[in-house]
């Protein structure tokens, strides 16, 4: 019965986070599963090339188990200042 209700809760929502007890136990930050995790209607709050660089960074992380998925991705954030920079680099070699 709580499945079944968890479930209904579930489809009203706009945006799923679901964290990662393995990356919380290596003290991995944000312990958040990114392959799981998204927002259903980014077309909505993303201009296009943003969300283009969004949706190429998702595909080349979905192919990493978690661990790796952040930790690269961290990593990788960590060599700019800005989420835009990013991205822009993200497009340019994706």
């Amino acid at each position: 019965m709580d499945d079944a209700i968890f479930q209904e809760f579930k489809g009203t929502g706009n945006m799923e986070l679901v964290l990662s007890r393995e990356l919380a136990d290596r003290r991995i930050w944000p312990a958040i599963d990114i392959s799981r995790s998204g927002t259903r209607r980014e077309e909505k709050i993303l201009g296009e090339e943003t969300l283009n660089s969004v949706i190429q960074l998702r595909r080349a992380l979905v192919s990493m188990n978690p661990t790796e998925a952040m930790t690269e991705l961290v990593r990788k954030l960590e060599m700019f200042s800005t989420n835009a920079e990013f991205l822009e680099r993200v497009r340019s070699v994706l």
